[in-house]
């Protein structure tokens, strides 16, 4: 159970029809989870919303399409495959009329919120008036939400280009910084995600995310990722987050971090063997590593490692295309929190809410390099996309949720950090805001990631009690929590609840099985 203090800071917040946790109901809406008959489900909190009855091709014919028409590339979630047809808010919907409570996002892409009424008003209303013209033409909307996103940044970060992904934004930074600089080489961490774009897929520093292409890693430097969990130093207070590592450390009071000194020193090292001296282009780096598995940086590090590549010739690019409005909750940016001030900003994601809309954000200085030969992008900054962006953060300052982040997401770090006192099998808890991750592992000791086998069983057993999320890490072995910003404490009740089903159920079997080894053992 919860602690008392965070028993109490739940009723405070909570209405009083949320004491009943637990409950066995079966309905398919309203307060029901999937079914799973053998488990103990958790009650869902109320909502008001009704889905609509499905209308479509059956489940069947479904998984043929994909089967038959579809790449094999989008593989699907699940033993059995969801299909999702209608959400609101934090919730999903499937074809069967079952309720989920979306804890991904979308992979981090649902900030405000599924369908808001807001959001899709703006859309409504743009549609109605004018879809696309291309930039060739002048358009207010584009203007309109030009002024407000470069109002959100710090310094002479002023300029701005759309495009329609984070895989288009960092393609192009790593353009505008090669061409700028007039250097090529760049930077990036390993267990880093920027994209699958062949220019992109080469920054990308995860082997499950590469393609074997010929010239994919021209000028490309990967150099060694500072995990304070995982990586070869790490201690108690280096993360910028409300839960720290269980690893020893030995840093003073004002002192620094002393691994984030020793990963900083390797970087160097890699600047003095492996690169051009004073003739880089860029460094990449994410505010929070999202596909790597939630992975944050010593503090201290990254403003560090911005002023050795200037004093290089390069560009730092901060890619927030996860951690950017307002998921990290202290911040609007994730750079913010390693108090640097990036050359290029990358992000999309939960830009858009679900739309196809991206961006670079950069000075007027560097932007001014693209105007070396013409570039274009067709749908970038289109009257529907920006309309989408302004409604965006138009809810963001409107409802708070920024300081909804920030609140719940440390509520529930706090609880998940309680879980991990409970449970062997987690290792580690990391985040900030609601960009959190939990790490399964086999030997906390050894810090061995989980079996993949054991940690698909307990996502299973949360989809089906009815929470989604994700899974991230090199190893698939960390629980990925990035929900629609505007999930309450009553979600996050439900979402422990279910994740301490799940870790029951799993430690229940380990032990069973401990046991039949014990007395097969005695048995020879």
């Amino acid at each position: 159970m919860m602690s008392k203090r965070l028993l109490a800071h739940t009723r405070r917040v909570m209405p009083s029809s949320s004491s009943s946790r637990f409950s066995s109901s079966t309905t398919l809406h309203s307060k029901a989870a999937p079914a799973v008959m053998n488990l103990v489900q958790s009650e869902m909190p109320e909502t008001g919303h009704r889905p609509s009855g499905y209308v479509g091709p059956s489940y069947e014919q479904i998984l043929e399409t994909r089967k038959t028409h579809l790449t094999p590339n989008l593989v699907a979630h699940f033993k059995k495959p969801l299909v999702i047809h209608e959400g609101h808010m934090q919730w999903l919907y499937d074809h069967e009329g079952r309720r989920y409570l979306d804890m991904f996002g979308g992979i981090v892409t649902v900030s405000v919120g599924h369908c808001h009424p807001k959001v899709n008003q703006a859309l409504s209303e743009q549609i109605s008036k004018l879809w696309h013209t291309t930039n060739i033409y002048m358009h207010p909307k584009i203007h309109e939400y030009a002024e407000r996103l470069v109002a959100k940044f710090p310094g002479n970060l002023k300029s701005v280009c759309f495009v329609n992904s984070g895989s288009e934004a960092n393609d192009l930074a790593m353009l505008m910084a090669r061409v700028h600089t007039g250097n090529q080489d760049i930077l990036s961490f390993r267990n880093a995600y920027h994209g699958m774009s062949p220019y992109t897929m080469g920054l990308t520093a995860h082997s499950t995310w590469r393609f074997p292409l010929a010239g994919v890693n021209n000028g490309l430097v990967h150099v060694m990722n500072p995990d304070p969990y995982q990586g070869i130093w790490g201690g108690a207070a280096c993360r910028d987050s409300p839960v720290q590592t269980t690893r020893s450390c030995q840093c003073q009071e004002g002192g620094g971090c002393q691994a984030g000194s020793a990963y900083y020193n390797e970087l160097e090292e890699t600047f003095k063997y492996s690169l051009p001296r004073g003739k880089v282009a860029a460094m990449f780096a994410e505010s929070i590593q999202g596909v790597g598995g939630t992975v944050q940086f010593p503090k201290g590090y990254l403003k560090r490692a911005a002023a050795l590549v200037r004093a290089n010739g390069g560009l730092f690019v901060a890619d927030e295309v996860q951690t950017g409005f307002g998921r990290t909750g202290e911040h609007f940016w994730g750079f913010e929190g390693h108090d640097y001030v990036p050359d290029i900003v990358t992000m999309a994601k939960g830009i858009g809410n679900g739309f196809p809309l991206a961006a670079v954000v950069t000075t007027p200085e560097i932007a001014a390099s693209l105007g070396q030969a013409l570039h274009f992008n067709t749908y970038g900054g289109n009257p529907m996309a920006s309309a989408v962006g302004i409604a965006v953060l138009d809810v963001i300052e409107e409802e708070q949720l920024q300081r909804n982040s920030l609140e719940v997401g440390t509520y529930f770090l706090k609880c998940l950090e309680e879980l991990q006192q409970r449970f062997e099998i987690v290792g580690d808890v990391r985040g900030k805001g609601l960009m959190i991750g939990v790490e399964l592992v086999e030997d906390r000791e050894k810090r061995t990631p989980l079996a993949t086998p054991h940690v698909l069983e307990i996502w299973e057993t949360c989809k089906d009690l009815g929470v989604l999320f994700g899974r991230g890490g090199l190893h698939g072995n960390v629980l990925s929590f990035r929900p629609p910003l505007c999930v309450g404490f009553e979600d996050v009740e439900l979402a422990l609840n279910t994740l301490e089903t799940a870790f029951q159920q799993h430690m229940s079997k380990r032990l069973r099985g401990w046991r039949y080894g014990q007395a097969q053992s005695r048995s020879c």
